[in-house]
């Protein structure tokens, strides 16, 4: 039984310039970036890439619409190599990029065709949360099911994840929040997926640890302090990264699919409206279990009892960026059976990787106590 793998390699370098002369990057190369990120700090070197920004298809989490438009360009560009500069939206985009054929963007998530990998890519990620960059994942919204499907299959790994903290010094509180959010519950549902094992659960742990520590840093000294910490939270968003690529994530995950699909939530926003719901849910169904050595290692770093943990992480989470009701989004209550038959129907493989498998009567519950 394999236990773990990391196929991209891991590199961090101060400042972009450096990152460039190392790689080359230029004529015969395919950028698809973040344009604030790229106009900042790379469009100055005067690179003779092909150059494309994420926003020119489209805004929010990538769509199979979004990435045919994106294939299309790639297709005509000519390119070979592709150097993919951005959030998880911009990496998971480049991912299909590597694939061979002419096939459209469901056709490789539904797996309809061969996926075989015939082009490098290089994953440079701008946020603290994808962890995207060392994953053999990529997740889309399929149109025809107004919600996300993934696809995930060591075809799609990049073959380099650099790391450029400087590139992360313009994100915004609430994108740099919902982003950390998101790294620390990739950490969290990795370690207790039963896919886990010791090799993950390193990552998992150090990922939880740096992400808590600076956000108590962040609640003591203010919003700014996280610009001190940026180095911190893109190394803890790769460690997670690799975590969850090799045990998965789950429930928290699947759930959150239909609310980003339907009412464009971005990733890490909607997974936190889950986090404490979903553990809480394990924490009632199978507590002695793995959930109790998390919550052991949780209650020693946030400095209360095991049965207050998820208690005092909503707390915590909360100083850092509030919650919303489900209705706050849009989503109507006639939808709560809609949205949990919908993930019971289309999300086996997160479900499968899941502390607990839930029902889709279970999943109900929580959307309607989320609701």
């Amino acid at each position: 039984m394999k236990l773990f793998q990391e196929k991209p390699i891991v590199e961090k370098y101060s400042r972009a310039k450096d990152f460039v002369a190392e790689y080359g990057i230029g004529k015969g190369d395919f950028i698809l970036a973040s344009k604030g990120v790229y106009e900042k700090y790379f469009a100055p070197l005067g690179l003779e890439a092909h150059v494309e920004y994420k926003g020119k298809y489209g805004q929010g989490e990538p769509t199979d619409g979004m990435i045919d438009a994106l294939l299309s360009d790639f297709r005509k560009a000519g390119c070979e190599r592709i150097v993919a500069i951005g959030g998880g939206a911009v990496i998971d985009m480049a991912k299909i990029l590597v694939l061979g054929g002419n096939a459209g963007a469901e056709q490789y998530f539904r797996r309809e065709v061969p996926l075989k990998k015939v082009r490098k890519l290089i994953a440079v990620p701008t946020t603290c949360g994808a962890g995207s960059e060392v994953s053999n994942v990529s997740i889309a919204e399929i149109s025809g099911m107004k919600s996300k499907l993934g696809l995930a299959v060591d075809e799609i790994y990049a073959d380099a994840a650099v790391l450029i903290p400087e590139l992360l010094t313009e994100l915004p509180y609430f994108y740099f929040a919902t982003s950390a959010i998101d790294a620390f519950i990739h950490a969290i549902e990795s370690f207790v997926s039963p896919r886990a094992n010791l090799y993950t659960e390193m990552f998992s742990q150090k990922a939880m640890e740096m992400i808590l520590a600076g956000f108590g840093r962040i609640l003591s000294e203010g919003e700014e302090a996280r610009k001190e910490l940026l180095d911190d939270f893109l190394t803890a968003s790769n460690l997670a990264g690799i975590a969850f690529g090799n045990a998965g994530t789950g429930m928290v995950h699947a759930m959150s699919y239909p609310l980003s699909g339907k009412y464009h939530v971005a990733h890490g926003e909607a997974n936190y409206q889950f986090l404490t719901a979903v553990f809480g849910f394990y924490q009632r169904e199978c507590p002695e279990g793995k959930i109790g050595e998390l919550n052991r290692f949780l209650g020693r770093i946030l400095g209360c009892g095991e049965t207050a943990v998820y208690d005092e992480l909503e707390r915590l989470f909360d100083r850092i960026i509030a919650r919303k009701k489900l209705r706050q989004y849009g989503m109507a209550e006639s939808e709560i059976w809609e949205f949990a038959a919908s993930v019971e129907k289309s999300q086996g493989r997160l479900l499968n990787q899941s502390y607990v498998r839930p029902s889709a009567e279970q999943m109900a519950e929580v959307y309607r106590k989320l609701w």
